[in-house]
């Protein structure tokens, strides 16, 4: 039994009662004091609703905000409308038209040559309301999230589809198959619709229908089963990536931030320099010889190899190529003091390794020219056909740099296919010659020599060379600069006869009265003119140098007096010019002395370029 209490039994109700009065007015006015409800809610300061609608107001602009930024970045539909296109770069614009609102927008040009310099962009604008253009930005494009190739992925869709659609019949004969099996293996008294065993005179018809329907099933299923393989294999070459594309290349996009007063259209030209591009002059020659009533002509075609793998292609754009290089540099190298001392022998490990080094530079510099392809043949049948003409660059020149601008609209592709142009076509008339090395080729070369005059230099390239309308190979012109001269050659001239033999040689053995060496040489070169007309020579050869004081070298007096005894400020080379007449003989003698210190031995070699 529970214990009875001191208190009468209506006290200790009534103090009950009061407790909890009192605990309910603690709660109220905690409730008013701190602001809070017993659920948690804030109502602070007698107005809970006017916070509550203040708050959803900021979110609300918040969110409103955040898509605002968002619209604001514009991605630019660009197009390329022009190239300049450098020996060793390219200068590429692209143009854009876009809507952009009021106030503060990003203009994105995507996917941009990743070989693009940052430095080099540059970008201007026409809007019919005020726009500022502000800061420009080069980033790496981040990669695409669909980096998958969408026809491998059409086309494995649909291989797998007919790959499962396969499967179905492949089952649905394997379980026809096993039924005729199971059919053939029943008893004699099953086979009979009537329950009863076939007659001897039956199983003859029941064994070939088995047959047949065994061969005809197992050849359907043979056939399936071959599709299958077939499907297998293409599904297993493309998921392993054979036949997918290449990888995509690494790009770049520029932002553009622009502030516009008022909603409008704006028009934006990006310009940026990009390598992996350059052009390459190439030239034809075509020289018509004429004749005793004819002038020589000479036809000289400037041409532009074209070459770009910047990863964008050029289609339908005004392009023009510059003589100017956009990576050589603006100024004049600084000239640095040299200090003289004693030589030391470099380590043979860093010396091959410089060695190997200046070859491969030289390799590079010394690339092979392919000859350009022959004309494609006239078209037969055709009445009176007359010359199709050449379309030709405009020139635009000043004192220092030359632009062809290449007629009509023109592309280059970027997988690195060459594209040629005709820049300029002329006639001119040339001074024709002939010219003879005979200590390297006892054979006369036809030579023409012109002016360049137009505003343009010549830029060192390949010239295929043509006379009379036969291709007789091809050479290489170094520059030429607007009023200078060039000489072309034409091949060899069967028509002039060259003939060179020595005359005498003497070495002598010092004696105990000397103690010098020398050594004598004497040749005589014959050239004989076999054409009805007179022509012009020019015979170049050569006698050593010495840079020591203990060696000397003489020309003797029987030596044919040279027209120029320093040709080119070469060292030793000598020229002789002449006109022979029709049947004209011409000698030319050439003789010299070497001396040395017999207790030495020299050796001749060609002299290294400084020392010319």
């Amino acid at each position: 039994m529970r214990p009875r209490s001191s208190f009468p039994a209506g006290l200790f109700r009534r103090a009950r009662r009061g407790r909890a009065a009192t605990t309910r007015r603690k709660t109220r006015r905690r409730e008013k004091d701190t602001s809070f409800r017993p659920d948690g809610a804030f109502h602070g300061g007698g107005c809970p609703m006017r916070l509550v609608r203040v708050l959803l107001c900021a979110s609300a602009l918040a969110i409103v905000g955040l898509g605002r930024a968002q619209a604001d970045i514009v991605e630019a539909k660009s197009v390329i409308d022009s190239v300049v296109v450098h020996p060793d770069a390219a200068t590429v614009t692209r143009k854009a038209s876009l809507d952009i609102g009021a106030g503060a927008s990003t203009i994105l040009f995507k996917n941009l040559p990743f070989a693009l310099d940052p430095a080099s962009l540059r970008v201007a604008g026409e809007a019919n309301g005020r726009v500022s253009i502000g800061a420009v930005e080069a980033r790496i494009a981040p990669p695409d999230a669909k980096t998958a190739d969408t026809a491998v992925e059409a086309r494995l869709k649909q291989l797998r589809a007919e790959r499962d659609r396969l499967q179905v019949t492949i089952d649905a004969l394997e379980a026809k198959q096993a039924m005729i099996v199971r059919f053939s293996q029943s008893g004699p008294e099953k086979l009979s619709p009537e329950a009863r065993p076939l007659a001897l005179g039956e199983w003859n018809a029941a064994f070939d229908a088995i047959g047949a329907a065994l061969a005809h099933t197992g050849e359907d299923l043979r056939a399936a089963r071959a599709k299958e393989k077939d499907l297998d294999d293409e599904i297993h070459a493309l998921e392993s990536g054979q036949g997918r594309s290449t990888p995509q290349r690494p790009a770049r996009e520029v932002a553009v931030a622009v502030e516009s007063q008022a909603a409008g259209r704006l028009q934006l030209a990006l310009t940026y320099l990009v390598g992996d591009a350059s052009w390459r002059p190439a030239y034809d020659a075509r020289l018509d010889t004429g004749g005793k009533d004819r002038k020589p002509q000479l036809e000289l075609i400037r041409r532009a190899s074209v070459t770009q793998h910047t990863g964008e292609d050029w289609s339908d754009v005004a392009l023009s190529v510059s003589t100017t290089r956009a990576q050589r540099g603006a100024a004049a190298p600084e000239v640095q003091p040299q200090r003289v001392g004693f030589w030391e022998p470099p380590v043979p490990l860093a010396a091959r390794a410089g060695n190997a080094a200046s070859s491969e530079r030289a390799d590079k510099r010394n690339r092979a020219f392919e000859a350009p392809a022959p004309a494609a043949p006239a078209l037969q049948d055709a009445p009176k056909p007359a010359p199709a003409e050449q379309q030709v660059a405009t020139l635009e020149a000043n004192a220092f740099q030359a632009t062809f601008k290449i007629a009509g609209l023109n592309g280059a592709p970027s997988d690195g296919s060459t594209k040629s142009f005709i820049l300029s076509s002329r006639r001119i008339e040339p001074a024709l010659a002939i010219r003879i090395a005979p200590a390297l080729d006892a054979t006369a070369y036809l030579e023409a020599r012109i002016v360049n005059e137009e505003d343009a230099p010549l830029l060192p390239g390949v010239v295929a060379v043509q006379r009379d309308g036969v291709y007789v190979g091809s050479s290489r012109i170094a520059l030429v600069a607007p009023g200078e001269a060039a000489e072309f050659g034409f091949g060899a001239d069967d028509k002039v006869k060259v003939v060179r033999a020595p005359v005498k040689r003497v070495e002598n053995e010092p004696n105990w009265f000397g103690q010098t060496k020398f050594e004598t040489r004497d040749f005589k070169t014959t050239i004989k003119n076999l054409h009805d007309f007179a022509i012009h020579a020019a015979v170049v050869d050569q006698v050593p140098f010495s840079e020591s004081t203990a060696i000397t070298v003489e020309t003797l007096p029987q030596t044919t007096q040279p027209s120029e005894k320093h040709l080119g400020d070469k060292r030793g080379v000598m020229a002789w010019s002449f006109d022979a007449q029709p049947g004209e003989t011409k000698e030319i003698r050439l003789a010299y002395r070497v001396k040395w210190p017999a207790d030495r031995d020299i050796v001749t070699q060609p002299a290294p370029p400084l020392a010319r």
